[in-house]
């Protein structure tokens, strides 16, 4: 059955639905559709969902910094229940090694301060009271295992670490996207799954709805790009892209499951590493488990792949950045079954997300966000329907970029940062740090 709404939003993933939630609340008759069978299937489900803040750029520290006040209070942002129950906040806290790739810290320290971010210089000692099996010598440059020297100290001991007390992670993600279904449907919205979008309508230099492989047309005078990893192929299908400086693609990405280091319960007594030394992160996972990834250092190749046809076999990528992780963790056990996640990001040119207008009237993106974005996804939301609510309202974002107000930390961020225009930021760590 053909139907018309407000706003239609492609994806119902964690973006998409915080996304749909808060045009509903702004009075949008809203519908959020998903090739998928519910919400968060999709790369959302893979996330690690790491609530941290040492980004490359001060606007995207202070966008992660918001959004922690969100996730503290979940219940009260949502605003209703969820028969599944809600997903969790855990204040693990967060430790970033000090290393020469980062600068030492230093540019990021000056960040926090500068937004009032709470962190710790943490020495040696310190970091081994916290965490007492860890191997601090250096290892720089990361490598593969077949590389000259791989396993070898390469120096002394790094000098210490700065920890971030409110870090912390989503005990669920995919949870997490079905209580923002829940609370998207309490303030009228819609959602439709198993439903592919074979065609983006036009008329008169403006959007007008989305044709379904069925052959339902639904009609909406504003359609927003949420579309995860298919986001590049959303906006081929909507013909923007010539007028878009940043591009978006899709990343294949591993991640480790495997049991903490023996005697050490992980699990609550760990924290978020992140180690720019070896080139890995870590977080804790339930059941005394650890999720290790790659932060992406130049020796691992980049995996740029097809949405529709990639490879969800684990590969050495699996191995390389497990050994990497045990330089820094000697105990941790490396031969136990292969556990984990092979997932996608939708990763843009510079690693930080597009959220914007498009050339096409009421076509918007909140794109190139997959792996360093899950914390950001409700000030997201917030963003995207306040970009969305001025733009229809008339403001040339392209010309004025908005200024978007972060109510918790009580500061200014301007969304030009986030433009689809920009030129390429050199300031951004071009990894999934963002």
């Amino acid at each position: 059955m053909d139907a018309r709404y407000d706003a239609i939003v492609i994806g119902a993933g964690i973006v998409g639905n915080c996304v749909g939630f808060e045009l509903a609340k702004r009075g949008f008759r809203t519908l959020n559709i998903d090739r998928l069978p519910a919400a968060g299937y999709g790369s959302t489900s893979g996330s690690c969902a790491i609530i941290r803040f040492h980004y490359s750029t001060l606007d995207g520290c202070a966008l992660a910094y918001e959004g922690v006040f969100i996730w503290r209070n979940w219940a009260a942002h949502l605003g209703v229940a969820d028969e599944r129950g809600l997903a969790r906040f855990r204040n693990a806290g967060c430790m970033v090694l000090r290393t020469e790739a980062n600068d030492y810290l230093h540019p990021l320290c000056a960040r926090m301060d500068a937004i009032g971010i709470p962190w710790e210089d943490w020495d040696r000692e310190r970091i081994l009271q916290k965490l007492p099996f860890h191997d601090l010598r250096r290892y720089a440059p990361a490598k593969r295992m077949d590389d000259a020297g791989f396993g070898e100290p390469t120096g002394p001991a790094l000098e210490g670490a700065v920890y971030f007390p409110d870090a912390g992670y989503v005990n669920d993600p995919q949870l997490a996207a079905h209580n923002v279904q829940r609370a998207a449907e309490a303030a009228g919205g819609q959602f439709r799954f198993n439903a592919e979008i074979t065609e983006i309508r036009q008329e008169n230099g403006r959007v007008a709805g989305v044709t379904l492989a069925d052959g339902t047309r639904i009609d909406a005078p504003v359609v927003v790009n949420v579309a995860g990893p298919h986001s590049g192929k959303v906006n081929a299908m909507a013909g923007v892209q010539d007028g878009m400086k940043i591009r978006t693609r899709a990343l294949r990405q591993e991640v480790a499951h495997v049991p903490s280091p023996p005697g050490f319960d992980f699990e609550h007594d760990g924290c978020i590493l992140t180690d720019s030394d070896t080139g890995t992160y870590a977080r804790p996972e339930s059941g005394n488990h650890l999720l290790i990834g790659s932060e992406n250092p130049a020796c691992d190749p980049l995996d740029w792949v097809d949405p529709d046809n990639f490879d969800r076999n684990f590969s050495d990528q699996y191995t390389v950045q497990l050994y990497r992780a045990a330089q820094r963790m000697p105990t941790l056990p490396v031969t136990s079954p292969t556990q984990g996640t092979v997932e996608l990001y939708d990763v843009s040119d510079d690693w930080i997300p597009i959220y914007d207008r498009t050339d096409l009237d009421g076509f918007y993106v909140a794109i190139g966000t997959s792996g360093n974005q899950f914390k950001n996804a409700p000030t997201a939301g917030r963003l995207m329907a306040y970009l969305i609510a001025e733009c229809e309202n008339g403001h040339d974002h392209d010309a004025d970029p908005l200024q978007f107000h972060l109510p918790n930390i009580g500061r200014d961020i301007d969304l030009g940062h986030y433009s689809r225009r920009r030129e390429i930021n050199r300031n951004s760590s071009f990894s999934v740090l963002g």
